[in-house]
């Protein structure tokens, strides 16, 4: 598939740095490393995050701007919901989630990073393989 039909933003390199998080293959691209950390962050098909929780002291937290393709975003104990160009999706701190595409669609999003103090992500566990199979078929 040629970049350009997934997003408007340049694709990015194989997020390798990231990898161990992410079950299928992703891309990253940073945008803006000065004032907002924005990322475009570019999902193969059936390609999603682990489980994860932003922290923050006092504000942080992530917002989602979904550009291309069809994917999920689950905040945990929560049903799951569709993710379609256009959708935003605000993420306060300490909200346990993940994110990714659909099986049979590539899909991309630009990571904005909340401004705040002592901010970290804390990676937990892979989205459970069954879990995200019924979710798909649900479809």
């Amino acid at each position: 598939m040629n970049q350009n039909e997934i997003s408007i933003f340049p694709l990015g390199e194989d997020n390798r740095t990231y990898a161990k998080y992410f079950i299928g293959k992703s891309y990253l691209k940073m945008l803006s490393t000065e004032q907002v950390v924005v990322a475009n962050v570019t999902f193969e098909p059936g390609c999603r995050n682990n489980w994860h929780i932003h922290h923050a002291q006092n504000g942080g937290g992530q917002i989602l701007l979904v550009t291309a393709g069809k994917g999920f975003y689950q905040e945990y104990g929560k049903l799951p919901r569709e993710l379609h160009p256009g959708d935003v999706i605000n993420i306060p701190a300490g909200v346990k989630h993940w994110h990714g595409a659909a099986p049979n669609s590539w899909f991309a999003h630009l990571a904005i990073e909340v401004p705040g103090t002592v901010c970290s992500t804390e990676w937990c566990e892979p989205v459970n393989e069954k879990e995200y199979n019924n979710l798909v078929q649900e479809d």
